[in-house]
């Protein structure tokens, strides 16, 4: 994968735009990669009662999920290879500091909770992002995965180049802008991204993330 500059919290944009480019990177990935279970980046606009939910999977034990709902947004990662990937310390530091709000996020059996190396929070009325800390970590200073939560933060560009070494395909650019701006979907930009795609497959994936279509 590409190499990408470590990553801050304090980087991470507020929830709502978090929310959004979450959501252009899922469609954009259900356009190219309309089989699911080999796509990178995914959204499920309809989780649970109030709850959306967007996940990475990079298809080598890597994975990330992130939780919206009306406490706010919360996100864990896990990266095989972090110096904490295995600590049992950290998976008991998560349910400590995360306040009670979040207990739909740390029960959620889906999102493997002991298997974490980073964790991050922010209530809706946080002006910030938190990061869970734990006192028995040895990653301080170091990449413990976030650093893929980059995307998040990165222009329409990076998109084309991690489809372009992951894929091995060439998007265009523009297309890929209006999806990371939310323009709506039509059967043209669709075809502009992937012309082996019938519209009224990425309709209903559309509908599925919760991304405007036609």
């Amino acid at each position: 994968m590409r190499n990408i500059i470590p990553f801050a919290p304090l980087l991470l944009p507020d929830i709502a735009t978090v929310r959004l480019k979450a959501k252009a990177l899922a469609m954009l990935e259900a356009i190219v990669s309309p089989d699911w279970e080999y796509r990178y980046y995914s959204f499920d606009a309809h989780w649970g009662d109030g709850e959306e939910m967007a996940s990475m999977r990079n298809g080598s034990g890597d994975d990330c999920f992130l939780l919206f709902g009306s406490f706010g947004a919360a996100i864990k990662g896990f990266a095989h290879d972090a110096s904490d990937a295995c600590n049992n310390d950290l998976a008991a530091a998560v349910r400590i500091q995360l306040p009670q709000a979040f207990a739909s996020f740390l029960n959620e059996p889906a999102f493997s909770m002991h298997s974490v190396s980073y964790c991050y929070w922010s209530r809706t009325e946080d002006p910030g992002w938190h990061k869970v800390a734990c006192a028995n970590c040895v990653s301080t200073g170091v990449d413990d995965g976030s650093s893929k939560l980059a995307v998040l933060c990165e222009p329409a560009a990076s998109y084309v180049a991690f489809a372009n070494e992951y894929y091995e395909i060439e998007l265009p650019l523009s297309s890929v802008q209006r999806i990371y701006e939310h323009g709506l979907l039509t059967e043209e930009l669709v075809k502009a991204l992937n012309p082996g795609l019938d519209f009224a497959e990425a309709r209903k994936f559309a509908a599925e993330i919760g991304y405007p279509c036609v």
